[in-house]
């Protein structure tokens, strides 16, 4: 296929480009960007990604990207795509390497000046609880592989189940925190052998905690009903599956590569692997992929434990004292079956999210009884430097994304530009003088993960906001950050 780039683009408004169908494309594509945006992208491979996305068998509506886009391994990250279940593919590259990557937010009932003058203190608390970095593990918990296959049969609620939170936590996390479908027996031995010691662990890259405060409110109405106020001290987690998720996907992506060619399908780049949902391998695929997306919620629920301890040696206060409660989880890399609304009917859908947030609207079903008159909390991290967003779902996400939105601010340089970048640089005394304390796992994490290796959050998220697929609530400002 003739690669496309940005002079085949069709401007529809400000914010909506049109990616037209041809070829052999089975559908049109959209991308969400204003003129800034796109030019980030110009030189890599991501809208020609959209379009090897609409070659899919089965899809539904176009194959979509957010604002955040930028090249990833078959699907763009933040892309989007559904699949009619009988009649269409899974694909690895749809969800990713790092399965559930996601985010998810507490809030506190401290202020902001209550916590300044210990803000040093708890990051080097955190990051003495949390173990971080490439390969981290728990230093004092290896589970057996029984205890890790209930880890990915139930997901957070294992954790919760074994001390790690409240039931109310499970009633503010997507999914309620486990995936029904999952089978620890569709994970290979080699990927269980990888999760044992990462249960409750930071993975590397732009993996994070977050101390940080409310630093903006932009409906007050919206603010109050998720629970934040001005200067209110938050705390952000972004981790995902380690390496079992890893594991699993590099597992998958050869048994599909084979599956591909065994059903006969034609495809414009060979990392769009794929197989028919209801397919041998599709189930499969599904069933490990869920396992290990239980991981990861299991894994954030750990670490929201490990948080509140942190907090509890650092102010001698019992957590819900301090009022640390889960606002929300979101997922970012995942395949799930969602009900939605295609030309007048409810369809039963396969939705691949790539580095793209679910944004369900007020009202919805799948949306907590505790945000039912908002809308789902949507959580956008920025980099450790600069500022974080929290918005809410919209109907018309739910009409034109099926229901999604971005996750992030998405990168601007690689890693290896982001170090020649970087050269000469100190970053953590930089950061202090922006009021930011930091600890990483190394000096190549912190400098793979300069401010300057995002776009601006802040440009995405107000594409997202003026193109109306989600609604800004909340700007945080990050306090102090400890780094995988």
């Amino acid at each position: 296929m003739q690669e496309l780039n940005v002079h085949n683009l069709r401007q529809i408004d400000r914010y909506r480009w049109l990616v037209p169908r041809q070829g052999k494309m089975r559908t049109d594509g959209m991308v969400f960007l204003d003129k800034r945006l796109l030019e980030h992208i110009k030189n890599d491979k991501s809208i020609t990604q959209v379009a090897n996305v609409a070659w899919l068998p089965g899809i539904v509506g176009r194959s979509l990207a957010m604002p955040d886009m930028h090249q990833g391994y078959g699907f763009p990250i933040g892309g989007v795509a559904a699949f009619d279940p009988e009649r269409g593919v899974v694909s690895p590259g749809g969800v990713g390497y790092d399965i559930n990557c996601g985010v998810r937010l507490l809030r506190s009932s401290l202020s902001r000046d209550e916590v300044i003058g210990e803000v040093e203190n708890l990051v080097t608390t955190l990051f003495a609880n949390v173990p971080s970095g490439v390969g981290s593990k728990q230093r004092n918990r290896k589970l057996d592989k029984n205890e890790l296959k209930q880890v990915l049969n139930r997901g957070a609620q294992w954790a919760v189940q074994n001390g790690f939170g409240t039931r109310d936590d499970l009633l503010h996390i997507e999914e309620s925190g486990c995936l029904d479908w999952a089978d620890p027996a569709a994970v290979s031995d080699r990927a269980l052998e990888r999760g044992q010691a990462q249960l409750g662990t930071l993975g590397s890259g732009n993996h994070f905690v977050e101390i940080g405060f409310v630093e903006t409110v932009f409906e007050e109405e919206l603010a109050q009903g998720i629970g934040l106020f001005p200067g209110q001290v938050t705390i952000i987690i972004h981790t995902g599956s380690r390496g079992l998720g890893h594991q699993v996907c590099s597992d998958f992506l050869r048994l599909l590569q084979h599956a591909s060619k065994k059903y006969g399908y034609e495809l414009p780049d060979r990392e769009l692997c794929c197989a028919p949902v209801h397919s041998p391998e599709g189930q499969e695929y599904l069933a490990a992929m869920a396992a290990a997306a239980n991981f990861a919620f299991a894994n954030r629920q750990l670490i929201t434990a490990a948080v509140r301890r942190t907090f509890e040696q650092v102010f001698g206060l019992g957590a819900s004292k301090m009022g640390m409660e889960l606002v929300y989880d979101v997922c970012h890399n995942i395949a799930k079956f969602e009900t939605h609304e295609v030309e007048g009917r409810k369809r039963e859908l396969l939705v691949h999210r790539k580095g793209a947030t679910r944004a369900f609207p007020a009202h919805h079903p799948k949306v907590p009884e505790a945000y039912q008159q908002t809308g789902q909390p949507v959580l956008i991290p920025g980099d450790m430097g600069r500022y974080s967003y929290v918005l809410v779902g919209t109907d018309r996400a739910l009409r034109e994304t099926f229901g999604s939105t971005c996750h992030g601010a998405g990168r601007l340089l690689s890693r290896h530009a982001a170090k020649k970048a970087a050269k000469g640089h100190n970053v953590v005394r930089e950061l202090a003088d922006m009021g930011v304390v930091v600890r990483g796992a190394g000096r190549a994490t912190l400098v793979e993960e300069i401010p300057e290796a995002y776009k601006d959050v802040e440009d995405v998220v107000r594409v997202v906001h003026e193109a109306g697929i989600a609604r800004k609530v909340a700007r945080l400002r990050p306090l102090g950050v400890i780094k995988g």
